[in-house]
């Protein structure tokens, strides 16, 4: 956690132990170790080559201790405790959760994981309901009995297909992209209300070619010159054949994040899951 956050006590804070217990404990693996671990400039520190090596020696094992009580209850009761149910969103499924998926699948290969693709308030629903455990995504009203922290944070672009004509302009204006069909979400969804909004505000009206669910529905036709869009740089995966253009300048960035009870508690599964999302998620504020 030290070389995580880049201090004794960032990393004190995090782990619930006062500063010089982690620091003592430090000196006294370098003093076992016979090397120095640390460099120290201040309150912030980082690790010298044999830290580094250290960690990458240790933090299998760390894994696999963190894990054993998980492993063990899925198999001492697996129809009880080895699976989770997550609620998420298009993008978070397509975009956010594979990478995390995979690799809680190789350490804990006999949990099984149930993705149930609503969002928003549907998700919220099914938190309250039991149906899942928790869920990813954006969250624009927290209610009070829901915990919300933000993991994620992704910037809005315009995207367009190769030989656009906005595509060498350096800076685009949102009176640039108004000259051009839209291709948007439809119209109950947030990413449509957030582009309205701002459009609003600027007066400027737009013309839209074609409303989508699916963000790679949405990639798809505007690759095929049927119009642009402007989507949360989430979706993007860099294998399009689009260019992008950033636009924080005229809308806001989006947040993903974690959604659960306030009160209640999780499974071993579900608690190691989100910790692969979040590592300090449990460990402080």
């Amino acid at each position: 956690m030290a070389a995580k956050v880049g201090g004794f006590s960032k990393a004190a804070e995090l782990l619930q132990l006062s500063q010089p217990s982690v620091s003592l404990q430090i000196q006294g693996l370098e003093k076992e170790l016979k090397a120095k671990l640390f460099i120290r400039n201040g309150p912030k520190v980082s690790l010298t080559d044999a830290g580094k090596k250290l960690l990458e020696m240790a933090q299998p094992l760390v894994e696999q201790m963190d894990s054993l009580p998980t492993r063990f209850t899925a198999m001492h009761g697996p129809e009880e405790t080895a699976k989770i149910n997550i609620a998420a969103g298009e993008a978070s499924i397509l975009y956010l959760l594979p990478s995390i998926v995979e690799t809680f699948k190789q350490r804990y290969p006999d949990v099984h994981i149930r993705l149930h693709n609503v969002s928003g308030n549907s998700g919220v629903e099914a938190i309250r309901n039991n149906e899942v455990d928790f869920a990813v995504g954006p969250m624009f009203d927290v209610p009070a009995d829901i915990l919300y922290k933000q993991v994620y944070r992704f910037v809005p672009v315009l995207i367009m297909p190769f030989g656009h004509a906005l595509a060498a302009v350096d800076d685009v204006s949102l009176h640039d992209i108004v000259q051009y069909d839209l291709i948007l979400p439809p119209k109950h969804l947030n990413t449509w209300r957030i582009v309205d909004d701002v459009l609003q505000k600027h007066k400027l009206s737009y013309k839209t070619s074609l409303e989508a669910w699916s963000w790679e529905i949405i990639k798809k036709y505007v690759e095929l010159g049927l119009g642009v869009s402007i989507v949360t740089s989430v979706s993007l995966t860099g294998k399009e054949k689009l260019v992008a253009k950033p636009l924080s300048k005229y809308f806001p960035d989006y947040y993903y994040g974690i959604t659960m009870k306030r009160k209640g508690s999780l499974s071993l599964p579900a608690k190691n899951f989100i910790e692969l999302i979040d590592p300090s998620f449990f460990l402080g504020p």
